[in-house]
């Protein structure tokens, strides 16, 4: 089991800014980037929400079309 943390804040100028933020935490049995993004998404109410998504190793970062917010999920613990 791997478990993940998932923050989800605006953005100015093109960088996370941390005026509000979401955060929560998740555990999966897969190793698939998108099963993990899949998960965090939902969690966070953006299921049918399009963008870019950048893989940094321990962490993801997935970037909404047309909108001034930023997702990260990051590995914390378990097996990869």
């Amino acid at each position: 089991m791997t478990k993940f943390t998932v923050e989800y804040t605006d953005t100015f100028g093109g960088e996370a800014n941390y005026s509000w933020v979401r955060r929560t935490t998740f555990s999966v049995n897969t190793n698939s980037n998108r099963a993990i993004l899949r998960k965090a998404k939902a969690l966070m109410g953006l299921s049918n929400v399009r963008g870019r998504t950048e893989d940094y190793g321990d962490m993801l970062k997935f970037t909404p079309y047309r909108s001034c917010t930023v997702l990260f999920v990051t590995y914390t613990e378990g097996m990869i």
